[in-house]
């Protein structure tokens, strides 16, 4: 076998990127989303090939990622919301099941997800983390959108060999 490696590939030129933000938490949410359309744009995927969707909360994100999977039309899903601690335990359960699906989803149909969706203890620290996360979100969303491509396309020809 030869080693080889893979160079960090963020040109998003031709990539299909599926976003669905959760609309509890909105300001922070939209923060989020500004962000990760900018980081986007300057990676070169085009606005037409952007899908944005809204959802009530985190725990409906899942769901809509795995239709947006099912679909097909994508190369990677981005995640975006905000779950912030309150005084009861909905807040780990939240963040916990909502995580668990997003991961879910991706492993299931071999879909990078970038998972943007902050869990914080205060709305503080949602505002300062939002536009960091966003742009992050997008950045993960091309690179690991670049890379399964590029591994699918290395198994096709190594199956082209046999």
């Amino acid at each position: 076998m030869t080693v080889g490696s893979y160079d960090t590939n963020l040109n998003g030129d031709g990539l299909r990127v599926g976003i669905v933000q959760a609309r509890f938490n909105e300001d922070i949410g939209h923060g989020l989303l500004s962000s990760c359309l900018a980081e986007l744009k300057r990676l070169g995927v085009e606005d037409e090939d952007v899908l944005h969707v809204t959802v009530p909360g985190a725990l409906e994100v899942p769901l809509v990622l795995q239709k947006m999977a099912e679909s097909q039309q994508f190369d990677a899903l981005i995640a975006l919301g905000a779950v912030i601690r309150g005084e009861t335990y909905h807040f780990e359960l939240v963040s916990n099941e909502s995580g668990a699906g997003i991961t879910r989803i991706g492993l299931d149909y071999g879909i990078p997800i970038a998972n943007a969706i902050l869990t914080t203890e205060t709305d503080e620290q949602a505002e300062v983390r939002m536009v960091e996360k966003g742009t992050d979100a997008a950045r993960v969303a091309v690179e690991m959108a670049n890379l399964t491509i590029a591994l699918e396309e290395l198994n096709q020809d190594q199956g082209d060999d046999e």
